[in-house]
C-alpha cells in the first residue's frame, strides 16, 4: 500500500475535519473544556497561548472563555511584522480589537504593549492538521510553530506545548522531517495523549 505524502495527509485530514457537522463541532468544543479542566498543567499555568479556530479546527472559543473565567491570561499568535515566518503572542481579552492576517486567520491587532515573550508563557496550545501515535504533529506547512517551539525542544525550558485536535485527526504514522517538533501532549475531545519527548 502506497504511503501518503505530507500534503496528501493534509488534504485527507482537513476533509475529515470539515465533514464534521455544526453539532459535532459544538460538542467537541465543550468536551475539550471538560478534558482540559482536569489537566494539572492548566491549573498551574497563568499565561496561556491559544488560537482562534479556522478551517474546521477544533473550536477553541469555549476553552478561551473558560480560561478567562478561571482568571487566566490568554494570548493569541500574531504574524511577526518584521521577522518572516515567526510569531508574536499578544494578550487577548473579550474587547481586544482583531484583524484577519494574510491567511484569513483572526489575530489581535498589533499592539506592542500587549506582546508577551514566548519564554514568559506557561503553555502554548498548538494547532495541527494531523498527529500520529508517536506525538508527531503535521502543521499547515509554514513552520511557524516549529520555529516557536524549537528553543523549548532544544532546552526543555519555557512554555509547554500542548496540541489540540479532533479525534479524526489522528493517524497511526506520519512522514516526518528533521525540523518537526514533536509534542509531549495532545488533547482531543475524547482522550489526552502523552509522550516523553527527548530534545
Amino acid at each position: 500500500m502506497k504511503t501518503l505524502t505530507r500534503n496528501e495527509f493534509r488534504t485527507l485530514i482537513r476533509q475529515k475535519r470539515k465533514a464534521l457537522s455544526t453539532l459535532e463541532q459544538q460538542q467537541a468544543g465543550l468536551d475539550l473544556v471538560e478534558r482540559c479542566s482536569t489537566l494539572n498543567d492548566i491549573h498551574k499555568a497563568q499565561h496561556i497561548a491559544l488560537y482562534i479556530s479556522t478551517d474546521g479546527e477544533l473550536d477553541t472559543q469555549p476553552l478561551i472563555e473558560w480560561l478567562w473565567s478561571q482568571g487566566k491570561e490568554v494570548y493569541l499568535p500574531v504574524l511577526h511584522p518584521f521577522s518572516e515566518g515567526h510569531l508574536l503572542f499578544l494578550r487577548y481579552a473579550a474587547d481586544t480589537p482583531t484583524v484577519h492576517n494574510k491567511y484569513g486567520i483572526v489575530e489581535p491587532k498589533l499592539d506592542q504593549t500587549q506582546v508577551k515573550p514566548v519564554r514568559e508563557l506557561d503553555i502554548i496550545f498548538t494547532p495541527l492538521v494531523g498527529f500520529d501515535s508517536d506525538g508527531h504533529r503535521l502543521g499547515m506547512g509554514g513552520g511557524y510553530y516549529d520555529r516557536t517551539l524549537a528553543p523549548w525542544f532544544q532546552t526543555g525550558v519555557g512554555a509547554t506545548p500542548i496540541g489540540l485536535a479532533h479525534d479524526c485527526q489522528h493517524v497511526e504514522q506520519l512522514p516526518t522531517e528533521n525540523w518537526d517538533i514533536p509534542l509531549p501532549k495532545i488533547v482531543t475531545p475524547s482522550k489526552t495523549w502523552q509522550w516523553e519527548i527527548d530534545g
